[in-house]
């Protein structure tokens, strides 16, 4: 009875551990499997080009180089613009020569001839005066008839005449150039200024340097080709400023929302795990939605683009490094 007992007891237990497992085996057969998100790694990327066309000179950088802010990247050889600035500084000389005439008034030669001009005009006022004084005391006594008279009184009113408009010159002559003309001289010096500096600051593009602190990461043309005005002539890369991006269909967004927290894992650095967070989402165009391809019981998904900025500095770590989301988000 006890033996039975024993076997009974025996075949109660197996029964149940086969059931155990049977159900460890069941959840592990039917547990779904995690969806892998894959992402990868990018970074601000500036493109350095000219604002003047010429012909490569000289790379004081290769691909793979480290540059900081400023320093000097490319020189750029440009004949036209040397030209375009002596043309310049020569339009300036004469709009200076120009202004000084201006300022200066008449030469020295010219007011002393209109002076003697004027003196002159005043010794034929005084003759045609005294000549009509004596004219009108004949004229007076009936010795001469009015027609002789009218001519004396004519030609002392021509003289008169003459010698305002003497004196006029004169004045002209030794006060200069009218304000207008003077202003319109400086207004001719302001513009040749203008266009001199207009030309060195183009003067200043030849000379190419780096914006931020980076990684030259391609050079587009060879030394010695010809680049046209903002062709695009090498790209660095800011390794300080970088970010992962995934295109996540929108119904696995989840949780994944601004400010959420997640963890990746990035396999070219031994599968290193590193949180990250969402600081960007956006709907992709149509090329990236997925159609429905029933009637009903479908709906067509978009894609949205997610960016997320890792929590700290993540070393060795360069764009187009894969990301794998590792777990769901907090």
């Amino acid at each position: 009875m006890k033996s039975k007992n024993r076997d009974l007891r025996t075949g109660l237990f197996s029964l149940i551990i086969v059931m155990i497992l049977i159900f460890i085996v069941g959840l592990i057969v039917n547990k779904p499997e995690p969806i892998i998100i894959q992402g990868e790694a990018d970074a601000s990327e500036i493109r350095i080009s000219g604002k003047v066309p010429g012909r490569i000179k000289q790379f004081l950088a290769i691909e793979g180089s480290q540059v900081k802010a400023g320093d000097t990247l490319v020189l750029i050889d440009s004949p036209e613009l040397n030209a375009k600035l002596e043309q310049a500084n020569a339009a300036e000389s004469a709009a200076m020569a120009q202004n000084k005439k201006a300022i200066k008034g008449a030469r020295k030669e010219q007011i002393i001839g209109a002076f003697e001009m004027w003196q002159k005009s005043l010794v034929g006022v005084d003759i045609t005066k005294k000549s009509f004084d004596r004219v009108q005391r004949l004229f007076d006594k009936g010795v001469l008839p009015a027609q002789k008279r009218d001519e004396a009184e004519a030609q002392y009113n021509a003289a008169l005449t003459t010698s305002k408009a003497a004196k006029s010159q004169y004045d002209m002559a030794l006060n200069g150039a009218e304000s207008e003309d003077k202003e319109a001289a400086l207004a001719l010096v302001a513009r040749a200024q203008g266009a001199v500096n207009e030309v060195k600051s183009y003067l200043k593009e030849i000379t190419l340097t780096s914006p931020i602190d980076g990684e030259v990461t391609e050079i587009y043309p060879n030394c010695g080709e010809l680049v046209g005005t903002g062709a695009p002539i090498m790209s660095i890369v800011d390794l300080n400023d970088i970010w992962f991006t995934f295109n996540v269909r929108e119904d696995l967004l989840g949780n994944m929302k601004m400010g959420s927290v997640f963890k990746i894992k990035i396999p070219a650095l031994n599968n290193q795990i590193v949180d990250v967070k969402v600081d960007y989402i956006k709907a992709l165009a149509s090329y990236a939605t997925w159609k429905a391809t029933k009637t009903s019981g479908q709906f067509d998904v978009k894609t949205f683009e997610v960016r997320a900025r890792p929590s700290k500095k993540i070393v060795d770590l360069r764009p187009g490094m894969t990301a794998l989301l590792e777990e769901t988000i907090k």
